[in-house]
Order: structure tokens, then C-alpha cells, then sequence
């Protein structure tokens, strides 16, 4: 009797192992990347990706607005590839490790940091996590092989609007509003200070460039109100063209340049689109900085299993940055396209070296 039982016994856990080997049942692979049965026939886990915007979070129309567009077309080109969370440290920043520290407690396989301010935190979260990947865009001390820095050559988009600066400018004299000090900014100034002098040196001219800075932190990018003293100085000084590179504190920037009638350019976006009707009719261009392109690039790099760590730098030959032409200031522009169209060709070639450091 016992070995009858034991036989029946045998022959039940047989069968059930047929089924479920032929239902899938070997379970997710509990890495984000395994299959589940029902329905119908398996389906892939949506791999997730955290993006943290910088302080300030959405709503700047400049870097961390640039950001969101590249995670909203990933979402659009991935569908439900990948599932997605967006976050914004307080004011001050000083929660940043904790952000990101807890998208890794939730099993968030790629992390992306928006901001040089990261840097240091996703260093060492990298670090102490290999089997998740990272990114931060401006980032710097990605030794971690699970790390990228996703860096861009401001200065050779800068460059061409410092040029189109000179050659719309009447009086001679274009400012540079830097948000906080450092040497990131300090390849906006760089850039639009060569790109200033190459056209007057073309032309014969002495343009001289007004430079200030909002400040020494990151608040130094969130403070509208600091970007309009910095404009009404400079305006006060006599320059009639403004270039900003200050996040929010640009917005100050471009509203107070048009409401006395000066041209401002703008930055990371093309800002004429965001921009109020008044404003928009006085921004000449902008220096599109395609953080876009770049977080949508790294997000398909994750979904795909080709990311890598390592620095990457987009320039103009890589997409990476480049100045705006649309509807709004062509009228604004006339015929400077043409001469930036040129100079761009030059320093795709090599022809024209862009300096990553202000001379003075």
C-alpha cells in the first residue's frame, strides 16, 4: 500500500513539473530584464530609469526643461520598454545623495543626474552599487566603469552666438550673465567672448564684453530677480546684446533686455518658444545645448545593453549644441545665418579652434 501511494505519489509531481515547464514557470529573472507567463504568451519587465532634475526642477525653459523633452522621447520611442520617475531635490540641493539613494533601494537600474552638482553623489553610489548604471549630465569623476558623464562643447555653440552678438550689435559693447561661478559657465564666457572678437577682428571693430555672475552657488541659476540687476547694469552700460547662461536666473535676463528694447539670447533651449510673445520678439537666438538629445541617447543605450561608462562630449559635429533659427527671429537674424552657418562648417573642420577657457 505504502508503495502504491509513493508510485501515485511520483507520478503527480511529474505531471505537475510538465506543466509548468510548459506554462513558463520559471519566474521572473528579478534583474528587470526577466518574462512573465499569462495572458497568452511572456512579456519583458520595463526596465526603470530615474531622472533627478537639478535645483530649481522643471518649469526653468532652459536645462532641466531640456532634460524632461529627451526623457519624454524615450518614453514615446521605447513605449513600455521602460518605466520612468522624475524627481526634484529641495531647494538647496542638499538631498541629493538621498534621491538617489532611494531610486536604488527601488530597483531602479539607470540613474540620471541632471547637473554638475551630482557629481560627487552618483560617484559614490556608482561605486558602492556596480550593478546599476548612472549618468549626470555636465558630470565630472566618472572613474566608476558603471558611470557616464554626459558632457557637451558650450563653448563652440557659444562661440556662434558670441558671433551673431557682434554683428547685430549697433553700440559696440554685448554682455555675458553667468549663473554660478565656475568652470562650466565659464565655457559659455569663453566661447561668446571668441566668437565677439573673431567678427570684430573680421571687421575692424573694438566690441567690448560686459561680464558678470549671479553668484558662487546653485542658487546662483534659480534667482530671476539677480539676472534682471545683472541685465539693467549692463543695459545701463551700454550694451545692447545679452547673452545668459543661468537657468531660471535668465529668465530675469530676457525679461528685463526686452522691456528696454536689448536683445538677449538665450540658453539650453530654444528659449523664443517658451518665451512670452513681448519677450520673444527681442531674443535674437539661443544656444542650444541638446541635453535632450543626450539623456534620450543614454536611456537608449540602457534599454539597448550598449551603455558604458566613461566621459562623452557633444559638440556642433556631434549634435550636441548649436544655435536656434525658427519662425520668431529670423526677421531678428537676417542675413547672420549665413556667417554662422560658415563658422560652424570651420570648427566642425577644425579650421577654427574654440577656447574652453576665458582669456582673462
Amino acid at each position: 500500500m505504502r508503495a502504491a501511494r509513493s508510485a501515485r505519489l511520483g507520478v503527480l509531481v511529474l505531471a505537475l513539473g510538465l506543466v509548468l515547464a510548459a506554462c513558463g514557470g520559471g519566474g521572473d529573472s528579478g534583474d528587470g530584464t526577466g518574462t512573465s507567463a499569462g495572458g497568452g504568451g511572456a512579456t519583458t519587465q520595463p526596465k526603470k530609469i530615474g531622472l533627478i532634475y537639478d535645483v530649481g526642477g522643471l518649469g526653468d525653459l532652459s536645462f532641466n526643461d531640456s532634460a524632461h523633452k529627451g526623457l519624454e522621447e524615450a518614453k514615446a520611442e521605447l513605449g513600455d520598454k521602460i518605466q520612468t520617475t522624475e524627481q526634484s531635490p529641495n531647494n538647496d540641493g542638499s538631498n541629493r545623495f538621498e534621491l538617489v539613494d532611494g531610486l536604488i533601494s527601488d530597483g531602479y537600474g539607470l540613474i540620471i543626474g541632471v547637473g554638475f552638482a551630482f557629481s560627487e553623489d552618483v560617484a559614490k553610489a556608482a561605486a558602492e552599487n556596480p550593478e546599476t548604471s548612472f549618468a549626470v549630465v555636465d558630470g565630472f569623476g566618472c572613474e566608476p566603469t558603471n558611470m557616464r558623464c554626459l558632457g557637451f562643447k558650450e563653448q563652440e555653440g557659444s562661440f556662434l552666438v558670441g558671433a551673431a552678438a557682434a554683428l547685430k550689435t549697433k553700440k559696440d559693447k554685448v554682455g555675458f550673465a553667468g549663473g554660478q561661478q565656475g568652470d562650466l559657465i565659464r565655457k559659455f564666457q569663453a566661447g561668446y567672448e571668441a566668437g565677439v572678437q573673431y567678427i570684430a577682428k573680421e571687421e575692424g571693430k573694438d566690441i567690448k564684453v560686459l561680464v558678470d555672475y549671479a553668484g558662487d552657488t546653485v542658487q546662483a541659476f534659480q534667482n530671476p530677480q539677480k539676472g534682471a540687476e545683472i541685465a539693467n547694469k549692463q543695459i545701463g552700460e551700454g550694451a545692447d546684446v545679452i547673452y545668459h547662461a543661468a537657468g531660471l536666473t535668465g529668465n530675469g535676463v530676457i525679461n528685463t533686455a526686452a522691456a528696454k528694447k536689448t536683445f538677449a539670447i538665450g540658453v539650453d533651449s530654444d528659449q523664443s518658444l517658451t518665451a512670452s510673445d513681448e519677450a520673444k520678439k527681442w531674443i535674437l537666438t539661443s544656444m542650444m545645448k541638446r541635453v535632450d538629445n543626450s539623456v534620450k541617447k543614454v536611456i537608449t543605450d540602457y534599454v539597448n545593453g550598449t551603455f558604458s561608462g566613461g566621459f562623452e562630449s557633444l559638440g556642433l559635429k556631434e549634435g550636441g549644441v548649436d544655435y536656434a533659427k525658427n519662425e520668431f527671429n529670423t526677421e531678428l537674424l537676417g542675413d547672420i545665418p549665413a556667417k554662422l552657418d560658415e563658422l560652424k562648417q570651420k570648427i566642425i573642420a577644425g579650421e577654427i579652434q574654440v577656447p574652453d577657457k576665458p582669456a582673462s
